[in-house]
């Protein structure tokens, strides 16, 4: 999802505004009228059939619902019947979630009365479009996978450590193969199934890696991409997949806050106090960049302008500040990255100017 536009959130204002909180099972909704005066209260099945049934001509309403898993195919099911739908950014509505009173019935009513007075109180997203979700569910689908054969890979070292002994050090994939000689003999029944599983996962992801090369030929932007270093076919497919368009950030220096790579801010008066970064945003693809910086701050990652910025700021600071370099390093990437796509241009080590900043 990504923030909609200014442009497109200053709407023209239905007579009806509906507030609908969406649950698994069940919808609440709460309706008000031109005057902002509740006209009807109740709860809808979450169904497409249901929806329909109750939406399906009856003009054009103002429809308000929070960001979620159901809001994608709700929200798009909502604008094929005509009606104009704000999708409102959970992490910003305070007033909703830190209520104490906080249900469902209250929920509709708040989204309601907040579309009512302003959709910009509702830090409005925009849906990707269904093709866009079904490539980024294929990148979500293998990171799945690692993280399932990195959790079954862990466990079998741990058991091994209990019984005294250490596995050699060996790449994930090879993992299977290279430890099962050196798994102590009263462990190798108990283990077995769980080699079997990380051999049986390794096949699965290695059948992905194929689709996700393939992805190229829909966004070709995700070539361009992969000139930065520490830049793969995953992290460009996922950078280009989540962001959905460079013209979803005004300016590529809003790539970091957008991701969650910005510290929080919490100025008042006097006090401005440091604080960790917001962590909003899309957490996969902020995993991925601190990924890409770690390569780029390792001892394999190619010298450039970006490394020789994360190095010295990581060498201020001892251990915090390595840590604080690599997500300096995470953010200034997200910035080069929406710059490299919004311009056309290649990665280069060493620009002649310094046109992009974090």
């Amino acid at each position: 999802m990504k923030k909609g536009s200014r442009k497109a959130q200053r709407m023209d204002k239905p007579e009806i505004t509906v507030g609908l909180d969406l649950g698994d099972r069940f919808s609440s909704y709460c309706t008000l009228n031109e005057d902002g005066e509740e006209v009807e209260r109740g709860r809808v099945q979450t169904t497409e059939p249901a929806l329909r049934r109750h939406f399906e001509g009856k003009g054009e309403y103002r429809i308000v619902m929070e960001c979620g898993t159901h809001s994608p195919w709700v929200s798009r099911l909502l604008k094929r019947l005509g009606h104009q739908v704000i999708v409102a950014n959970a992490r910003k509505l305070e007033a909703i979630t830190g209520n104490e009173s906080k249900n469902d019935d209250n929920d509709a009513e708040g989204l309601a009365h907040l579309g009512y007075c302003d959709p910009l109180l509702l830090f409005p997203i925009r849906h990707r479009s269904v093709e866009r979700q079904q490539d980024l569910n294929l990148l979500r689908a293998r990171d799945t996978l690692v993280r399932a054969r990195t959790m079954i890979v862990n466990a079998v070292r741990g058991l091994v450590k209990s019984a005294g002994a250490r596995l050699p050090k060996c790449s994930t994939n090879a993992f299977a193969e290279k430890v099962k000689d050196a798994i102590p003999e009263p462990l190798r029944e108990l283990t077995a199934p769980l080699l079997q599983q990380v051999q049986q996962l390794s096949q699965q992801i290695g059948g992905l890696d194929p689709k996700i090369e393939g992805l190229v030929r829909r966004y070709p932007e995700i070539k361009l991409l992969r000139t930065a270093p520490g830049v793969g076919p995953i992290v460009a497919a996922g950078y280009v997949l989540t962001i959905d368009g460079p013209e979803a950030l005004a300016h590529s220096r809003q790539a970091g806050p957008f991701l969650g790579l910005r510290p929080r801010q919490g100025q008042s008066g006097d006090s401005d106090p440091q604080h960790r970064i917001s962590k909003t945003g899309n957490q996969y693809l902020r995993r991925l960049l601190v990924q890409s910086a770690q390569y780029i701050l390792g001892r394999f990652g190619p010298d450039s302008q970006l490394r020789r910025w994360g190095l010295k700021l990581a060498s201020s600071g001892g251990k915090r500040g390595k840590k604080r370099a690599v997500v300096a390093v995470a953010r200034k990437l997200a910035v080069i990255l929406h710059s490299m796509w919004r311009h056309g241009t290649a990665f280069e080590a060493f620009p002649l100017a310094a046109t992009v900043t974090a």
